[in-house]
């Protein structure tokens, strides 16, 4: 390897929006993440929805339960 061209690699803390911090290495001494493995509804088996700018809000007013509308008008 050449030197002085590399990015120096060091210990690092990756903190999650959660409280959860873990330790590793990277370049970059610390790194923010909004969601973890602690927190990630495919590790915990927890469903959670995760909206952000009300993305599901603004699905749910502009299409409503459509599914049901749908299913009385073809009774009717």
């Amino acid at each position: 390897m050449k030197e002085g061209i590399h990015p120096k690699y060091g210990p690092a803390k990756i903190v999650c929006a959660c409280g959860n911090v873990i330790e590793t290495r990277s370049t970059v001494p610390q790194i923010h993440v909004e969601i973890c493995s602690n927190c990630h509804p495919f590790f915990t088996g927890k469903q959670k929805f995760v909206d952000t700018a009300g993305r599901v809000e603004r699905y749910q007013k502009r299409y409503g339960n459509r599914t049901n509308a749908a299913a009385e008008k073809s009774q009717s």
